[in-house]
């Protein structure tokens, strides 16, 4: 079984203004993002299931985000929802439980609030352990500020506040900073997830094998981050690292089927 952590997907309509809206240099979208789309790159692919992350840059639009990923669960999709700090933490999990969605995404870089943000914070002390979170960590293509959003010391942060949250970091833990990302992040009780576009190939493979090993692979999640990427391509990578049959087993799909608490 392969899950894929990290996939986007956006109505047909606004998909095409979705993925060109925030360009970031040096990337270029591998898929159209929409749900057709995915669907014929995980048959390609061999990905049995896709998380969907769904994102609201503005509060206003949570409830709304949220209906759209209730909507693509299926066997194959699993639905990640959102939240923002601009609204009360109890109209964040109203508006989770009234769409049936038991994950978020955060993505600082669009979202544009820190993940140290102690109304974050408030929203991540009300999951408990019952929603499941995985956060962009790392650079991208904003400016200076924009990027200092997140980062390896405030993942590393709310792994020590909330010990009992099912937390991942997505890109290693730091996207384009994957040295500080190593040395605060690697070993550390805090699952990681495997995307790195435009593609995994562009690191060294002894480096992330050498990663995996240290982090052990029970705590790392492959994700492609489609439509960036082509999701064939980075799970050639996963399998070409040399890992154990059973380590690639764990970072493919059984890592997150524990963390989704899915019944395989």
């Amino acid at each position: 079984m392969i899950i894929d952590a990290h996939t986007h997907v956006w109505p047909d309509a606004i998909a095409e203004k979705a993925l060109t809206a925030n360009p970031v240099p040096g990337l270029e979208a591998r898929g159209d993002g929409t749900v057709r789309g995915l669907d014929a790159s995980m048959e390609l692919s061999g990905v049995t299931m896709s998380c969907c992350l769904g994102i609201a840059n503005e509060a206003r639009h949570v409830d709304r985000v949220n209906g759209f990923v209730e909507g693509l669960v299926s066997p194959s999709r699993f639905g990640f929802g959102t939240v923002h700090v601009d609204l009360p933490v109890e109209e964040n999990l109203a508006s989770l439980a009234r769409h049936g969605i038991t994950a978020v995404k955060l993505h600082p870089l669009f979202q544009r609030f820190a993940l140290d943000d102690r109304r974050l914070w408030d929203i991540l002390d009300a999951f408990g352990s019952e929603i499941a979170v995985i956060t962009h960590v790392g650079a991208g293509g904003g400016d200076a500020f924009t990027n200092s959003l997140s980062s390896p010391a405030m993942i590393a942060a709310i792994a020590r506040q909330f010990p009992n949250l099912r937390l991942m970091a997505c890109h290693f833990g730091g996207y384009k900073i994957l040295d500080d990302a190593e040395e605060m992040l690697a070993g550390a009780d805090i699952v990681l997830e495997t995307s790195w576009p435009p593609s995994l190939t562009t690191l060294r493979p002894e480096r992330v094998r050498a990663l995996i090993k240290k982090h052990g692979a029970e705590r790392i999640v492959f994700g492609s981050d489609w439509p960036m990427t082509d999701p064939a391509t980075e799970i050639a990578a996963i399998q070409g690292l040399g890992l154990t049959d059973d380590e690639t087993k764990l970072v493919l799909g059984s890592t997150m089927a524990r963390m989704l608490r899915l019944d395989v």
